[in-house]
């Protein structure tokens, strides 16, 4: 690739809850976290709805973040208000897998 043609990080969480878990507590505060954090470029979650069981392997919500660079992301792990709110994410958790990436556009938005 060329100069340029990396940019910005995501960070990918893809997870199975624990049963009980109400999910509408966790996104809220999800989206609290990333709201007061201005380190956070962008922030998206989906539930699964179309996933065959045999490939979704159990995993049924993902959170996507995006950074403007690897230092951004570096300084969210440590900030305050992560750190606080991983206990409570981490507490929920069943399974989980994590990406995090430089993100290569091949397709701009709209």
């Amino acid at each position: 690739m060329g100069a340029g043609a990396m940019g910005e990080i995501k960070h990918l969480v893809v997870v199975k809850f624990k049963e009980g878990v109400v999910v509408e507590d966790i996104v809220k505060g999800m989206e609290k976290l990333v709201s007061e954090v201005d380190l956070v470029k962008s922030f998206a979650w989906g539930q699964d709805s179309e996933g065959p069981e045999m490939l979704t392997q159990g995993f049924t919500h993902s959170f996507s973040m995006t950074f403007d660079k690897k230092e951004d992301y570096a300084a969210f792990q440590s900030h305050p208000n992560h750190v606080e709110y991983s206990a409570t994410f981490s507490a929920a958790i069943e399974k989980i897998v994590v990406l995090c990436f430089p993100s290569v556009r091949v397709k701009p938005s709209a």
